[in-house]
């Protein structure tokens, strides 16, 4: 299976039965905090600064202590915002963080975070010599670590091979991420099992807001609200689910943080609003589809 509708039907939304959250609630707000590594002994994945007349270099250490920075400060940051509001975050984690940076790992696990695999390091899988090997590599460190292998998976830039789907399924990932083209799961097909989609989102999401379209720091709270805003009138007649995909070294700096911390306040004010992990969003679908 290569193509889409190999993988999955197309839906539109105004054709499907109304979609029931539990205890009345409009929408399911979904935080993925994304922990990456960065390997100095190779090109960046992206950068910040750019050197002088465009030279390519390696260490490149601005841009890689740029990305360390979100693990030394930025991350505390919005793990402290979400504490305050006991949210648990999904942390979409490249599993050598697990070994590399085990302190902030272990605040992840103590706090009940749930961890996605997100790769080994940060490299697209495209450039991997054997995927299903760093696959299972990602998910037994992560077993290692916390005691059970990660349910969900979102590619190291949402990149995936047209064998990614099958080898994940086939190594027990049971929800996938990187086909952002919903506001309600759904099944992807596989020669082993059906996967679950759990919608994630590239419009709330800091790399392309602050990274690529260069907004203002504001931004980051005025689209959220927004979003959640349309999504939870649209909710009172069938749920949504809202994701905010954040990183800790763009959203956790000093100039960042308020607007952060800002959505959630905003959140919280409203009835109707569950806090969920990725597993939470897959248990509720499962549980939906298979009622008699």
């Amino acid at each position: 299976m290569r193509l889409p509708r190999e993988r999955f039907e197309y839906s539109a939304i105004v054709d499907r039965e109304p979609v029931k959250l539990p205890d009345g609630a409009r929408i399911a707000v979904w935080t993925i905090v994304n922990v990456e590594e960065w390997n100095i002994e190779a090109s960046m994945p992206r950068t910040v600064l750019t050197t002088p007349a465009g030279v390519s270099v390696i260490p490149d250490v601005p841009n890689w202590s740029w990305h360390e920075y979100g693990m030394r400060v930025g991350f505390w940051r919005l793990k402290a915002a979400l504490d305050k509001h006991n949210i648990k975050a999904t942390m979409a984690v490249n599993a050598s963080v697990c070994l590399s940076y085990p302190r902030l790992a272990k605040a992840a696990l103590l706090a009940g975070w749930e961890f996605m695999g997100h790769g080994y390091t940060q490299k697209a899988v495209h450039l991997e010599d054997d995927q299903r090997a760093v696959i299972r590599k990602s998910i037994e460190t992560i077993r290692a670590f916390t005691g059970k292998p990660p349910r969900g998976w979102l590619g190291p830039g949402l990149t995936e091979t047209w064998e990614t789907l099958d080898i994940l399924a086939e190594e027990g990932i049971e929800y996938i991420s990187d086909w952002v083209n919903d506001e309600q799961p759904y099944e992807i097909k596989t020669t082993a099992r059906p996967l679950v989609l759990v919608p994630y989102t590239l419009e709330i999401n800091d790399i392309p807001m602050m990274l690529i379209q260069h907004h203002e720091a504001a931004e980051l709270f005025n689209r959220a609200r927004d979003q959640f805003d349309r999504l939870y009138e649209e909710g009172q007649e069938s749920g949504r689910i809202m994701a905010i995909a954040v990183h800790p070294y763009v959203s956790g700096v000093p100039h960042r943080i308020k607007y952060f911390e800002a959505i959630y306040d905003y959140m919280k004010e409203k009835r109707g609003v569950l806090f969920w992990k990725g597993e939470d969003i897959l248990e509720w679908y499962r549980g939906r589809v298979n009622q008699p």
